[in-house]
Order: structure tokens, then sequence, then C-alpha cells
């Protein structure tokens, strides 16, 4: 092979990032009809976006022929306002997993280290992998992040740490308390991420903006997937301080927010009902479920997200047979929990269908 074909050598054992299995291939593959089949594997808000936000995509859809506005001008504006920040404190992002990436394009180099939780979301790992930098993972006990563990693990190498909270695929917490102990100990040459993904599923979020409005090394990820359900759109943001944005800003992509995603956003944004509702319906699925697998004397992690991580002896075994009956749940192999499935937060009636079919499934592996 020529030197130029070559790719880089930090990328031969790189696994990409393997998502939930999606309803339509799981149709094709079982003979199933799509509308039999529910999907329980990925986070996603079952209530489907805001009606608010369907409405204004369908408005958008009449300039589909035209470019979005590159700048995202209303909807980061919108962001910063709701947050009392300034517009340049906000940055768009296709996903919050690109802001992950951009951040590494602005600020990691091959033989950099950065710090994430044991069990914490791959995706950290596997862009820092892009730029042929380190994971220092460190343990979670009891699948909480270990603040002063991480702490302890910078180096002068590591120049981002990652912090999840609430924590993909665990559903822990850690408290504001912690959190302000620990940005005491953070060294100006180290970027922190809170990935908040899940924050507003919370009844009470620490506070992590008071960082960017101090001007502190930090970036707040948040995105419009989850209980805005605007998944498909793949629309995220970023918050921070200027002096951190004006160098993400440079490395993204022209454009990487499209119109239609920017629309359904902003008008997502804005539906406060349809977020209360979605938390509404997620507290009480969720206790649900955890109340489920007390009863069948199943190990799981108290959540404070969309989802719950439950203990079901071999997880690729049931994840295999709950697909088979039309049920997707998430096998936790990637994320070294074999043992382990994830499984999202629907509504009422496809919950109870989930732990119907799981109850099948456990006594037949079993029996």
């Amino acid at each position: 092979m020529s030197s130029i074909n070559k790719a880089n050598p930090w990328l031969e054992n790189l696994v990409a990032y393997d998502p939930g299995k999606p309803i339509e291939e799981t149709a094709r593959e079982l003979g199933l009809k799509p509308s039999d089949i529910i999907k329980l594997a990925s986070n996603e808000n079952p209530l489907g976006p805001s009606p608010k936000a369907v409405e204004a995509m369908k408005v958008a859809l009449e300039k589909a022929h035209l470019y979005p506005d590159g700048g995202g001008y209303a909807l980061r504006t919108a962001i910063a306002d709701k947050f009392d920040l300034q517009r340049e404190n906000v940055i768009l992002g296709n996903g919050s997993n690109e802001i992950i990436e951009l951040v590494g394009h602005g600020f990691l180099q091959p033989g950099d280290e950065i710090i994430a939780a044991e069990h914490a979301f791959v995706v950290y790992k596997l862009m820092a992998t892009l730029f042929g930098a380190n994971t220092i993972e460190v343990p979670d006990p009891g699948f909480v992040h270990d603040l002063d563990a991480m702490a302890a693990a910078i180096t002068p190498k590591t120049r981002e740490l990652f912090i999840a909270n609430p924590n993909n695929p665990t559903g822990t917490l850690v408290d504001e308390d912690a959190i302000d102990r620990f940005m005491d100990k953070v060294p100006e040459h180290v970027i922190v991420i809170f990935d908040e993904a899940y924050y507003e599923f919370l009844s009470e979020a620490p506070d992590t903006l008071k960082y960017v409005r101090e001007g502190r090394n930090v970036i707040v990820m948040r995105t419009f997937s989850k209980i805005q359900g605007l998944a498909s759109l793949r629309i995220g943001y970023g918050l921070g301080p200027v002096h951190l944005l004006q160098v993400l800003q440079k490395c993204r992509q022209p454009f990487n927010a499209n119109a239609i995603a920017q629309a359904g956003a902003l008008a997502g944004l804005m539906d406060v009902e349809h977020q209360h509702k979605t938390k509404v319906m997620t507290d009480e699925g969720r206790a649900y479920l955890q109340e489920s697998f007390a009863e069948m004397g199943l190990e799981y992690v108290p959540s404070q997200a969309n989802f719950v991580l439950v203990k079901v002896g071999d997880g690729d075994a049931v994840f295999q047979s709950m697909l088979e009956k039309g049920v997707i749940v998430r096998a936790m192999r990637s994320y070294k929990l074999p043992e382990w499935i994830r499984i999202s937060v629907g509504t009422m009636p496809q919950n109870r269908r989930c732990i119907e079919l799981l109850k099948e499934v456990l006594a037949s592996v079993e029996s």
C-alpha cells in the first residue's frame, strides 16, 4: 500500500460507533411490521416532537432551496436569552456530538490526553482517538463519576475532561457541591466539558453555566434530540466563554445546522408544555420500570434520565431475544457491561409490553 493511502496509525484498532438498532432494519430482518416494533434503545422521546416544532418545520420546508443561516442567529439568540447568556456564548452543532468533535479539532493533538469516567458515553473516547489522543478512563464506583479521582488523574498532557451529568448509560448524577469542589482543583490547561443531554429530565439541575459566565475553560453541551424529540434532525448546542467558542466557530463546517433543524429547534425550545408533558411521562415510566425490576429481583442503577440500566445476565442474549419479540433494547457490551442492558422509557403501554416480554425472556433463559 502506498503511503498516501495509509490511514493514521491510531485509527487501526478504532471501532466505529454502533447506534441503537433502527426499527426499519429490524422489520426487514425479522419480517415484522414496523408498526409492531417498539424501540426502547436510543433514549428517544416516544411522544415525538413538539407539535409547534412540526409546524415550524413545515413552514421552513417552503424555503428548502435556500441555504440556512450559517450563523444560526435566531436560534442562538433564543438559546442565549433562555440561559441569560450572550449569542457569542452559543455554538450550534450537528447534534451535540459535533461539539465534541469541534473541541477535538480546536484543542487536541496526537499524544494529548482526555479524561472520562469508565462507564461514560463511548463517543468521548472515539473522538479522542480520531485526533490521536489517549483516553484515561477513571473508575466510577457505583457507576457514579468519581470527581476526586478524575481530578487526581489530570497531568500536563490532559487537554479535555468529560463529565456527563446525568451520565449515559448509567443515569447517575453528581451534585453541584461535588462539581464545585472539583472545579476548584482543575488547572487552566484543561477544558471541562459538561455533557448535559438529559438535564431537562432533572427536577433540580446543577448550575454549570455559572462557570461559563465566569469565563472558565468550560463547555456545556446540550441537545434537542432527547426531551425535544428532534433526534433525526441532528441539532445540538454548546455553551461556553467567548475565547473558547471563537476557536470552535473556526472549526465547524459551514451550514452545519440545517434550516429545517434550526426552525424545529427554535419552536421546540419555546414549547414548555411539550417538555413538561414529556418529563411527567418519563418520571412515571422510569418509576414503573425500576419498581418492576425490583419486583423481578433484578439489579438496576437508579436513574435520573429517561432510561434505566438493568442487569439481566447475558445482555447480548437478552437483547437478541427481545429483538425477536419486536422490542429493541440496548446491549451494553461496548460499555464493558456484558451482563447489562439499557432500556429507554417509553409510553406506559410500551413500558408494560417491555416488562411483560422481559419476564418471558428471562424465564426462558433460566429454564
